[in-house]
C-alpha cells in the first residue's frame, strides 16, 4: 500500500476525503461553526491563518509525511484530519491536526472517523504503532482519546509554541498493531451507541 495516495474511506456516517484546495472555503465554514481556531489549545484555521494552514498541510503531503482529509456528513464538510509525522521505515505515522463543526462534536463523528483512519492504518497500511497528541490543557480531548483505548506515553514538556506565544506541553498516546484488535471492538461499540436511538 502506498503512504503517498490518500485513500477515500466511507463509513456509515462519514466519509474521508483527499483534501483538495478547492475544499478550502469549507473547511473554514467548519471550523467557524463554533470559531474552533479561538480556542487557545487548538490548531483550527482561522480567518487569518487558513491560507498558512494549508499550505504546511500540503506541503507535509508533498514531502510524504502528511495525507490530510477533510471529513464529510453526507455532502458537508465538518471537519478535518490527517495522517502526520509518517515514517513508512518504522511502520508508524500520527492521526493529528482534528477539528470538527462544534454542530457535530459528540454525534459519533470523530468515532467513526478514528475508526475509519486506525483501520486503514493497521490493516492496510501495516502500521505497527499510531499516536495521537493532544495539548495538556485539553482535557475533552484527551478524555476521548482515552475512551477510545489508546495507551498514554506520557508528556513532552515544553514541546512547542502556540500562535499565541504559549509554550505548549504535549501529551503523547498511542496504540499498537498488537493492541488494535481490541481497540477496534472498543471503537464499533461506541459506535453502536451514538447509533441507538434516544428513548
Amino acid at each position: 500500500m502506498s503512504w503517498t495516495e490518500a485513500p477515500t474511506l466511507a463509513g456509515r456516517h462519514v466519509t474521508l476525503r483527499p483534501m483538495a484546495p478547492f475544499d478550502l472555503d469549507a473547511v473554514l465554514a467548519a471550523s467557524q461553526d463554533g470559531r474552533t481556531w479561538e480556542l487557545f489549545y487548538s490548531y483550527a484555521p482561522g480567518p487569518q491563518t487558513i491560507d498558512t494552514w494549508a499550505t504546511h498541510a500540503f506541503a507535509q503531503q508533498g514531502y510524504g509525511r502528511a495525507l490530510p482529509f477533510v471529513v464529510l456528513a453526507g455532502d458537508s464538510v465538518v471537519g478535518a484530519t490527517r495522517f502526520m509525522r509518517m515514517n513508512s521505515v518504522n511502520r508508524r505515522l500520527e492521526i493529528g491536526g482534528t477539528f470538527y463543526a462544534a454542530s457535530v462534536r459528540r454525534t459519533g463523528v470523530n468515532t467513526e472517523t478514528k475508526l475509519l483512519l486506525l483501520t486503514h492504518a493497521f490493516e492496510v497500511m501495516g502500521c505497527l504503532c499510531v499516536e495521537i497528541r493532544t495539548d495538556w490543557f485539553n482535557r475533552a480531548s484527551q478524555a476521548a482519546i482515552e475512551r477510545i483505548g489508546a495507551h498514554r506515553d506520557g508528556v513532552l514538556r515544553s514541546h512547542s509554541i502556540m500562535r499565541d506565544g504559549r509554550v505548549r506541553d504535549t501529551v503523547v498516546y498511542s496504540i499498537t498493531a498488537a493492541e488494535w484488535v481490541g481497540v477496534k471492538t472498543n471503537l464499533e461499540h461506541l459506535l453502536r451507541q451514538h447509533e441507538r436511538p434516544s428513548a
